[in-house]
């Protein structure tokens, strides 16, 4: 039992004791059908805190012959799959967390000569061999050709260096070389799964370490359900410790796999359980310069895109430019999809499109779009609270006159209909995110009201809009009663605003291209 040879199970222990545990265990009945097979590699990107390293903690506990962990593995999934102890604490495991030996101060010589020290200390203390340490895949050769010892490899946080925007070209060819060497089609190596945010880099259309099946937040290859806590996990969790799971998903839906499998980010699920509020848990200040460093260059229209996300568009994107690079981006698609892999934005794989997934992140794309010198947009984007203040204080003309400024602001949310319409109200009530729940289309009465905008606190009014392309404000408000799109929130009768807005698109009127606002309060009929 050593901190890289054969691990003990301390950190999987720990875990299960946790409370707020899920079991993701029917992932080793995955990588048990990956052992001593030509496809034995599985590289997992994943964003921060999507429960990567707890997956990583979990194969540790199985398969290293440096702990007995049949107690721990007795009462989860796996335990019913037939054959399920031929693994159990039978595999000489090397476990790596780059992250350890990585400092962006010094040179990738150092970094591998580390590693290479460390493990090779460790390796000398059981195996009887020589070495003059050069390599440490030389190492592992001497210790198979005299023992056949063969080893499963566990590495995690593997991209670090990738993700330094500083490292050098030389640097990560230098540590992909290093990886390539010690792991690829060599006899000691059962099983190999590394860890990172980002998929393995590429040159040109072929992967650095091209023996690897990549799962990533664009194809995770049919282990969708180990990419973070399933919504049915969620739900379950939520009605173990009393919460409500309507504001769960507000908050940290929106990452979305085929087979209708929605995952959340663990962390975030996790923090709100244990402090009983719904908030940014996940994101912070370190991930709102992240975002701004990567969105404040106009790259090929990247601004725009932004603000067309943050009015609620989802737009198409071609992920397959992208080099899993941070550093070498060729459009604003190669930054979209390096969004996805850092879970800023969520990714419809069918449509082949890009949204911003939730409320929580939400939060760092306008803590970031505000600080951005974008001009007339960026103005825009803060007068937002102003517009939402003016609808509750029912100022019309400041409310035309906000909604006005955005379209004509945003002039790349080009109006052919009142869908357009609604895109650029979502950019002119962007505050509005941080009190209300918005639902589009919301079903109520006869027909669909076209925005609901629903309190968090009753203590703020709910308000309806509806919209009208070409036509005028007060039949907006005469539609939202005649077809009682009121009925959905009549528990909000005494504190419901009800909204019209109009755009003349009558290129012969005097009034072309303005927009009117009817603000009224709903009464119920005596």
């Amino acid at each position: 039992m050593g901190s890289y040879l054969n691990p003990d199970n301390k950190d999987y222990t720990i875990l299960q004791q946790s409370p707020i545990f899920i079991d993701k265990s029917l992932l080793i009945k995955y990588t048990n059908s990956k052992i001593n097979i030509k496809e034995r590699y599985i590289c997992v990107a994943r964003p921060r805190r999507f429960g990567k390293s707890t997956d990583a903690q979990m194969l540790i506990a199985y398969y290293s012959k440096g702990c007995d962990s049949s107690t721990l593995f007795e009462n989860v999934k796996i335990s019913s799959e037939e054959n399920y102890k031929t693994h159990l604490n039978q595999h000489n495991v090397i476990f790596i967390n780059i992250l350890d030996f990585y400092d962006e101060s010094y040179p990738v010589k150092n970094m591998i000569d580390y590693i290479r020290d460390e493990i090779v200390d460790e390796l000398k203390e059981k195996y009887d061999f020589k070495t003059n340490r050069h390599t440490l895949h030389d190492a592992f050769k001497k210790i198979y050709a005299q023992t056949k010892t063969s080893f499963i490899f566990i590495l995690d946080e593997w991209d670090c260096l990738l993700r330094n925007k500083n490292a050098t070209e030389e640097d990560k060819k230098k540590y992909l070389d290093f990886l390539n060497k010690l792991l690829k089609d060599k006899p000691y190596v059962e099983l190999v799964y590394m860890t990172g945010i980002l998929p393995i880099k590429k040159y040109g259309d072929e992967s650095a370490l091209n023996m690897f099946d990549e799962v990533s937040m664009l194809d995770p290859l049919g282990l969708d359900s180990f990419m973070g806590f399933t919504e049915d996990e969620v739900k379950d969790l939520c009605h173990k410790h009393d919460m409500n799971f309507d504001n769960m998903k507000l908050w940290y839906d929106g990452y979305h796999f085929k087979n209708n499998i929605s995952i959340y980010s663990p962390r975030s699920i996790v923090q709100a359980l244990i402090h009983k509020e719904c908030k940014s848990y996940w994101t912070n200040a370190g991930t709102f310069g992240t975002l701004k460093d990567y969105i404040q260059e106009n790259r090929d229209g990247l601004k725009d895109a932004i603000i067309e996300l943050l009015a609620g568009k989802s737009l198409t994107v071609n992920t397959k430019t992208f080099q899993n690079d941070i550093s070498k981006f060729s459009s604003k698609d190669d930054v979209l999809t390096l969004l996805i892999h850092l879970g800023y934005l969520g990714y419809d794989s069918t449509r082949q499109e890009v949204s911003i997934p939730n409320k929580e992140v939400v939060d760092p794309f306008v803590a970031a779009v505000s600080q951005l010198n974008w001009g007339q947009p960026t103005i825009a984007f803060n007068n937002s609270m102003d517009c939402l203040k003016a609808t509750w204080n029912m100022d019309e003309e400041k409310v035309a006159q906000y909604i006005e400024e955005a379209h004509l602001e945003t002039s790349i949310i080009q109006y052919n209909d009142e869908n357009a319409l609604a895109y650029t109200i979502y950019f002119a009530f962007m505050a509005a995110n941080n009190y209300y729940t918005i639902e589009r289309q919301m079903p109520t009465g006869e027909g669909f009201a076209d925005i609901a905008y629903i309190p968090y606190n009753p203590t703020y009014p709910a308000i309806i809009v509806e919209l009208k392309w070409q036509d005028n404000p007060d039949a907006a408000i005469n539609q939202i009663l005649n077809r009682k799109y009121y009925y959905g929130l009549k528990k909000y009768k005494d504190n419901l605003l009800l909204v019209g807005i109009s755009y003349n698109k009558d290129a012969k009127s005097k009034d072309y291209k303005k927009h009117y606002c009817k603000i009224t309060k709903y009464k119920e009929n005596p």
